[in-house]
């Protein structure tokens, strides 16, 4: 039904529609005014006269006609009636188009950070987005206790009280930094008070709040070269001035980092196992490290993700436990020990350190979520996070080893297995000239998801490779996910373009040896694998 005028443009409402009728008023009035069929100064007709036209209760016109008053499209002029407001809202302009022709309103550049658009120029791809065989984020979430978790949950819900309810304080609930305290002085030998630990929302806080309270614009700050990528975005969200620093099967190259800036910030490093090539820091390399760091008075950030999964020996102890000048800020998170969603981690903060980090936190987030930090405190309380440790350790270790048997059957011949002594996820190198972004891609249409390796370059990449994730994938499945690699990979080799590579016989050789690493690392001989 519609109500028309001499002077104003025809409002219609729908009575089948689900919309409310004082919103579709409101909407038409509205929309008229913005497309300036109404203009200021029109004068609208009275309620009662409204509604008697649509035959409708007056009630959702003065519904109506009280909001566009409120927002300011109408006005009120006392004995004269109601208005199209004088400073009436800004015209939203519509190009003139032919008969048929649809085109979008012009609207201005819309534009936004710098680092915003650094971080918009790095391209997701499927490995960033698919779950399954080869995600490098995912631990055993199969095996989590979830019963004894609910358990904890139901119990924490039910015991809700008001105190539950306030601003808890920025650095985390008292009683899970106590508990974390005593579990990294006992398990990680980090030397630590409950004071010194800070809650976060996963390592990746962690790092972020390392950055912006570590670094001013254009600062120095030395960053394993390849490095984990979530360490390089942050670091570009600062605007700090990345000095790539290359690592070798010491780890990072210390003497490097010297010549190429002596006098870093900062340095952000995985000691215990570097992402993404699995090496461990040599003792030496630590030494030198620190050393170093305490004469050009640079923070260091340990990024302590995966530690607790170690199969050849016990887990590495902390850089943190031998500094003596309390340089090292320990990141650890719970997300690769439970679950990832948990989105729970932690820092030791040097106590130097708390007030600025106090402060950066309270402008950030204000503070971490209570609930969850207190199922967790009483997690590790129980002990039941201990024995949940153990028992993810024992099926990592078979989840690697049928990984890794896989590769040797399937691709020993092809690829050579990079960093496979540690955490949830090991790393193959591809043979020269073969490009991994491409592969990824091609991997991820068939449920695969690799991560290519030269995404994790900061400088000039030096080698293409995948990223295999075998935490969160049960050894059957493993093999399957290989099998499916290998079809990848066979495919790309057909396709690729022939390009300057290496002679037959060096590809030879290079495959024999890959082959004889990956034989190496099991204890037995080689066996030549079938051609692609």
């Amino acid at each position: 039904m519609r109500v028309a005028s001499r002077a104003l443009p025809v409002v219609s409402v729908d009575r089948s529609s689900p919309q409310p009728l004082y919103r579709q008023l409101y909407e038409g009035y509205r929309n008229a005014i913005a497309e300036r069929r109404l203009t200021p100064g029109e004068r609208i007709p009275s309620t009662r006269g409204l509604a008697a036209e649509l035959q409708i209760s007056r009630i959702p016109v003065l519904n109506a006609f009280e909001q566009l008053l409120a927002e300011g499209y109408f006005e009120s002029r006392i004995g004269s009636g109601t208005f199209v407001a004088g400073s009436s809202v800004e015209r939203v302009s519509r190009p003139s188009r032919g008969p048929g022709e649809k085109t979008l309103p012009r609207r201005a550049p819309r534009t936004v950070s710098r680092r915003a658009t650094g971080l918009v120029r790095v391209k997701p791809g499927p490995w960033l987005s698919g779950f399954g065989p080869f995600n490098m984020g995912e631990p055993p979430v199969d095996r989590f206790p979830r019963a004894v978790w609910s358990r904890l949950v139901g119990r924490h819900s039910r015991r809700l009280d008001a105190s539950q309810l306030h601003y808890p304080s920025p650095m985390g609930m008292e009683s899970l930094r106590e508990a974390v305290a005593e579990y990294l002085r006992t398990a990680r030998g980090v030397s630590c008070e409950a004071e010194q630990i800070m809650i976060v929302s996963g390592s990746q806080q962690a790092l972020d709040l390392s950055a912006r309270v570590l670094a001013d614009p254009g600062s120095p700050v030395w960053i394993e070269d390849p490095a984990y990528f979530g360490a390089r975005n942050v670091l570009n969200m600062a605007e700090a001035r990345l000095v790539p620093v290359p690592v070798d099967a010491e780890g990072l190259n210390v003497s490097a980092g010297i010549a190429r800036c002596p006098r870093p910030r900062a340095i952000f490093v995985t000691p215990s196992h570097q992402f993404p090539l699995g090496v461990t820091m040599s003792a030496s390399r630590r030494l030198q490290l620190l050393d170093h760091a305490r004469q050009a008075g640079a923070w260091v950030v340990e990024d302590d993700y995966d530690s607790e999964y170690r199969y050849g020996n016990m887990p590495i102890a902390a850089l943190q436990g031998l500094d003596r000048d309390s340089r090292v800020l320990y990141v650890g998170t719970f997300t690769k020990i439970l679950f990832p969603a948990i989105r729970l981690g932690y820092m030791v903060l040097p106590e130097d350190l708390i007030s600025p980090f106090f402060e950066a936190r309270r402008a950030a987030d204000t503070c971490p979520p209570l609930f969850l930090q207190s199922v967790v405190a009483e997690f590790i309380r129980e002990g039941h996070f201990a024995r949940h440790i153990r028992r993810t350790r024992v099926i990592c270790r078979e989840r690697r080893t049928a990984l890794v048997e896989a590769l040797e059957r399937e691709l020993g011949g092809v690829l050579e297995v990079l960093g496979d002594s540690a955490g949830m996820y090991l790393s193959v190198a591809l043979p020269a000239g073969w490009r991994d972004r491409e592969i990824s891609n091609r991997a991820g249409a068939h449920g695969v998801w690799a991560a290519p390796l030269s995404e994790t370059y900061v400088g000039p990449v030096r080698r293409n490779g995948l990223i295999l994730g075998y935490g969160g994938t049960p050894a059957a499945q493993l093999g399957v996910a290989v099998s499916r690699l290998r079809d990848v990979l066979r495919d790309y080799a057909r396709d690729r373009p022939r390009g300057p590579s290496r002679t037959a016989a060096t590809r030879r050789s290079a495959a024999g040896a890959g082959r004889s690493r990956v034989a190496a690392r099991r204890g037995g001989s080689a066996r030549r694998a079938e051609p692609l």
